[in-house]
């Protein structure tokens, strides 16, 4: 049952590990990222110009597809055709192709089965209500005074930020910790499956668990124009496509097969050993996301800085991941440029992946990828109020409003759904200590970040005020393995992330 309530801030008072241990393991490097922005994820924000990928890339894209080429050209012709009709609907539908539900109607059968299927077609949803208006907008004002009582707060862009450099603000601990939002995401992330169902004794992994990540903060103010991110997938760029990234899974092997009409985009343990961040890039995320989010701190409607999504996961995911091996015979500004029979396998094998730079986000654009139509098919998330959660698949291309219009700030704090797995319970551990400090979260450009900021939480604070729940959440806390109703499985994961942050012996 999924039932929404007020925070409650007292909890026991659990002693924190000294430190957490470090098993020999997968986790990626711990290696400090450059300092940085978010424009330093982006190309298009930066303003840099991607080099040519090196050689190696146009042999990844020959062993992806060896022995089934005839397969590969059929499913991309079947896909273009499917795009074409599909096209028309997006544009039409608009913003209504997305998903709603209330908060207080998560345990409405009807109302839940309507929003699942919509949600596993679309990728991209908007939960109603998760918290309540006054304290979000509570939330906003409290960073307000935060960045003001802290001028050299950084962001980008320098000189009037729309996004912030902050991690640890009073704001976005209280969000992480809100017992709605922890319920929001375990909601989300229960309508991802296993391909071996309960059955599955394999995996290490938990949806009733979610771990809070630290990420930025969005405070656009109207007029701007500088925070114009155009159409992108997070979680990675040239990885999608190499073995020792998404490959380590076979997360798109019935894509790159030639069967996409089988991929399934919401099986969970094919992505456990993904490495999404191969490059350290500054932005590059190493957890395991299920749906990036947010939750409002304002009002927002279309054009108003708002969020703009590419619905259709499975297609749009299947043409992203094949457009790299096709080209097409006809020029841009021929008719017949968009047409099936215009494009065919390429010969010889270029090393390009359209939009995707080694330590750099995917970018997607209409001439690298034109039968996506991204002018007519990137749709606003229907209009916000302060409290809604809005979250959509780790996959989604998504984008902003190229010019903040309207009257007031469009203002958000970045919260994504992330399950409990031993990658990500390392993660928790590195991300804890960066807690500690007040210095940026391990996958965020570093820098002395707020260490030195009045006002900011501390896990001190957390332990003595916040729930046992969202201590739990940010590694501060034990997980509670005597707990009932829980399979076997579950429990080891339990067990597996206690030793993972050091409370096995505490």
């Amino acid at each position: 049952m999924f039932r929404f309530a007020r925070p409650n801030f007292r909890c026991p008072r659990i002693v924190l590990p000294t430190a957490p241990n470090k098993p020999a393991s997968n986790s990626p490097a711990t290696t400090s990222k450059t300092p940085g922005d978010i424009s330093s994820v982006f190309p298009s924000l930066s303003g840099s110009s991607p080099k040519p990928l090196p050689p190696r890339f146009a042999n990844i894209k020959k062993r992806l597809i060896n022995g089934h080429e005839a397969r590969v050209q059929g499913s991309w012709n079947r896909l273009l055709d499917v795009l074409q009709k599909r096209r028309e609907e997006v544009r039409t539908t608009g913003s209504n192709i997305v998903p709603e539900i209330h908060s207080w109607d998560l345990n409405d059968v009807e109302k839940r089965t309507k929003f699942r299927d919509a949600l596993h077609q679309t990728g991209v949803a908007v939960i109603r209500g998760v918290v309540q208006e006054k304290e979000a907008l509570g939330w906003k004002e409290l960073v307000k005074r935060y960045i003001a009582s802290n001028p050299g707060a950084k962001g980008f862009p320098p000189n009037d930020p729309a996004v912030y450099e902050l991690y640890w603000s009073p704001s976005q601990i209280l969000a992480r910790a809100h017992p709605n939002i922890l319920r929001a995401q375990r909601f989300l992330m229960s309508h991802w499956h296993s391909a071996l169902g309960s059955s599955d004794t394999k995996h290490f992994i938990s949806t009733s668990h979610p771990l809070s990540y630290a990420d930025r903060l969005r405070i656009r103010q109207p007029g701007d124009s500088s925070f114009a991110l155009g159409p992108h997938v997070d979680g990675g760029s040239c990885e999608r496509w190499e073995p020792c990234g998404y490959g380590l899974g076979g997360v798109y092997d019935q894509i790159f097969e030639g069967n996409w009409e089988r991929y399934t985009p919401w099986e969970m343990t094919c992505r456990i050993p993904v490495k999404s961040d191969l490059y350290n890039g500054p932005g590059g995320c190493s957890m395991y996301r299920m749906f990036q989010g947010w939750v409002a701190m304002s009002e927002i409607g279309r054009g108003h800085g708002h969020l703009k999504v590419r619905p259709m996961i499975k297609e749009a995911t299947a043409y992203m991941l094949l457009r790299p091996f096709f080209a097409a015979s006809r020029t841009p500004d021929d008719p017949q440029y968009l047409d099936i029979a215009n494009w065919t396998l390429e010969d010889p094998v270029s090393s390009s992946l359209q939009g995707a730079v080694p330590a750099n986000g995917q970018e997607l654009n209409a001439e690298l990828h034109p039968h996506l139509a991204l002018e007519d098919t990137m749709v606003h998330v229907p209009g916000v109020r302060p409290g809604d959660y809005v979250a959509w698949h780790c996959d989604t291309i998504h984008a902003v409003d190229s010019i903040r219009t309207g009257a007031s700030d469009s203002s958000v704090l970045y919260i994504p759904a992330c399950p409990l797995t031993e990658a990500n319970a390392e993660y928790l551990a590195r991300q804890r200590e960066t807690f500690a400090e007040g210095i940026p979260a391990p996958d965020f450009p570093s820098g002395e970040g707020e260490s030195q900021h009045r006002g900011r939480l501390t896990p001190e604070y957390v332990m003595k005020n916040i729930s046992l729940q969202a201590q739990r959440a940010m590694g501060l806390a034990a997980f509670d393995i005597r707990q009932h109703e829980m399979f076997d499985r579950e429990r080891d994961t339990l067990q597996m992330a206690n030793k993972i942050l050091g409370f096995d012996k505490a």
